[in-house]
């Protein structure tokens, strides 16, 4: 076998040692993230169903603007504002 061919072949193996170390480094560190993942994967799964059943957020806004009807406002014009926000920016970075 040529001394090349066998050194190359040596340094891809301790390559590949190293980079199976700083894998089992990074999951490590990654342990620590699991909670906050879970709480996203929680609110995105949250989401989608509101996304599918828009009748619940319907009849709870509707509750709440028959009961509080000052908070029903109040929480409305918040919104309106971010909306108009959001939709201003959006203009903002695209032009």
């Amino acid at each position: 076998m040529n001394s090349r061919v066998l050194e190359l072949a040596l340094k891809k193996q301790r390559l590949q040692f190293k980079s199976d170390s700083l894998r089992e480094q990074w999951c490590g560190h990654a342990r620590g993230l699991a909670p906050a993942f879970g709480v996203a994967d929680q609110v995105r799964t949250g989401y989608v169903w509101l996304r599918r059943h828009p009748e619940v957020l319907l009849g709870t806004g509707v509750a709440i603007a028959v009961a509080r009807p000052r908070i029903a406002w109040r929480w409305l014009r918040r919104g309106f504002v971010a909306w108009q926000f959001w939709r201003n920016g959006q203009r903002w970075l695209a032009g």
